[in-house]
């Protein structure tokens, strides 16, 4: 007896998505195309006709009908309305820099461009975070007994962040780094029960989403920092951060990633709480027997 669909299908767009992923595998390669369309750009389908989206997709109307159905929505209506409702719940927040993304076209300079820009990327970031998802996030990495950190070329560096913040906060923390073809050798040591975090925006690369699905087949609680929904890291993630990168140059912006390394890093260090002091402590005294920092000559404490 076939499975019916809820009468209700998914109630916001978060359901949605999830309700695509679950089906990705399954839809036929027209369907698919639907899928990434409205996971990578929901704020243009929201104000498509049905035939605008058919043209731009490449499939007839009839497809589209079949795919808003086939997700349990009341045809092309339903999915039009999630995506609206979507762009609904960041307006208010986004509506402040609607003149700072527009600095450019009257003239301002690269600097101010850059300063609206990764205010913009920065709100956009923290608009689109749910409690549970943040929740979870942040339990997995401050209690999974290993944490793994993961992101090449230019997703490098807030990784290497978010590893290095998680290592003063708790022990056994690995920056994945790949290099010199030591991927296979870093992945050995994910184990059921681990929380990997992957890092990558478009062109995502090879390594890192082989890496994540390879964690995820092992048992390791996976969670992305990736740019949309369509991106084949969220395939593998058990929780997924959208992380806007717009930038005034030709180099995409990345400081979103590093606030939202930063704020999961205090996050992890709030949840742990006394142990953190504990940790922190014992880290200064082995930095101070080192003399890592140089000594300020009138005070004899270091830096």
């Amino acid at each position: 007896m076939a499975t019916k669909f809820k009468s209700a299908g998914p109630a916001t767009f978060e359901e949605l998505l999830t309700e695509i992923r679950q089906r990705e595998g399954k839809l036929s390669p027209s369907h698919k195309k639907l899928a990434e369309r409205v996971m990578s750009d929901p704020e243009a389908v929201a104000f498509m006709t049905i035939s605008e989206l058919a043209a731009a997709v490449g499939v007839n109307e009839a497809t589209v009908v079949r795919f808003a159905t086939g997700l349990g929505l009341k045809g092309y209506p339903g999915l039009t309305r999630l995506c609206r409702e979507r762009l609904q719940e960041q307006a208010q927040l986004l509506r402040r820099f609607d003149n700072l993304e527009h600095m450019a076209a009257e003239g301002a300079g690269l600097l101010e461009q850059a300063v609206a820009l990764d205010q913009a990327n920065i709100a956009r970031t923290f608009a689109r975070i749910e409690d549970p998802t943040w929740d979870s996030a942040v339990e997995h990495l401050a209690r999974a007994p290993r944490v793994h950190v993961m992101g090449l070329r230019k997703c490098h560096a807030p990784a290497y962040l978010l590893g290095y913040l998680l290592r003063m906060l708790r022990e056994d923390v690995e920056t994945v780094n790949a290099s010199v073809g030591s991927l296979t050798d870093d992945l050995r040591r994910v184990r059921e029960g681990d929380c990997f975090v992957a890092m990558s925006i478009h062109r995502y690369s090879v390594d890192t989403v082989r890496a994540a699905e390879w964690a995820r087949h092992s048992g390791a609680h996976v969670i992305a920092f990736t740019d949309n929904a369509s991106s084949p890291l969220a395939a593998s993630a058990h929780d997924t951060f959208y992380i806007d990168a717009s930038s005034a140059s030709v180099l995409r912006s990345m400081t979103a990633f590093t606030s939202l390394a930063q704020a999961m890093s205090g996050g992890v260090a709030q949840l742990l709480g006394h142990r953190v002091r504990e940790t922190l402590l014992e880290e200064e005294k082995l930095l101070s027997s080192f003399s890592v920092y140089v000594t300020d000559a009138a005070t004899g404490k270091h830096h």
